[in-house]
């Protein structure tokens, strides 16, 4: 298993693995395949890393397979430069438990580390997914708090749980 970050050479797997993700994992992501296949590659191109710095992503590849993603979104705003969002976390079904997740989470986390100024990484994750639940909680992220009625599923609405990983600097202005 070899973890890089991605560039725009893999935007076409990109893209089909998160295709993929929307169907297999739909109650993980707010957004649907009907959506994201209307997107030109150019939108998953500059996901994976935009012009602006202010989007990074992470793959896991199995030979040349691209079998696994995490991606950081970072704010341009001056007030919340110091926080992250990590999004976009899937793994093929057969590349699970091989370790791929923790070390695409590792990946994101030491890059958001080198980011001058960046103090913290934020995710949300549906409630009821132990397994990723567990992952986050794995590489330091602790759950503070439940928003209700996040996203509609077929079997109804589901809340997502809000976690937090510090990266230090957490000193506040006067």
């Amino acid at each position: 298993m070899r973890i890089s970050a991605l560039t725009a050479s893999d935007a076409s797997q990109y893209r089909e693995l998160m295709l993929e993700a929307y169907v297999q994992a739909a109650d993980a992501f707010t957004s649907t395949a009907e959506e994201r296949i209307k997107e030109p590659l150019s939108w998953w191109t500059n996901r994976i890393a935009s012009a602006s710095g202010l989007s990074q992503c992470f793959g896991a590849f199995q030979a040349e397979q691209l079998v696994g993603t995490v991606a950081l979104e970072y704010s341009a705003k001056p007030k919340t430069q110091h926080s992250a969002l990590v999004i976009g976390m899937y793994v093929r079904p057969g590349a699970r438990r091989l370790g791929a997740g923790a070390m695409l989470m590792q990946a994101a986390i030491s890059a958001a580390r080198a980011r001058p100024g960046l103090r913290m990484l934020r995710l949300t994750v549906t409630q009821g997914n132990e397994a990723a639940f567990r992952l986050y909680e794995s590489v330091g992220f602790s759950a503070w708090g439940v928003e209700p009625m996040v996203i509609l599923t077929p079997s109804g609405y589901k809340a997502k749980v809000h976690m937090v990983l510090q990266l230090g600097g957490t000193e506040t202005a006067a």
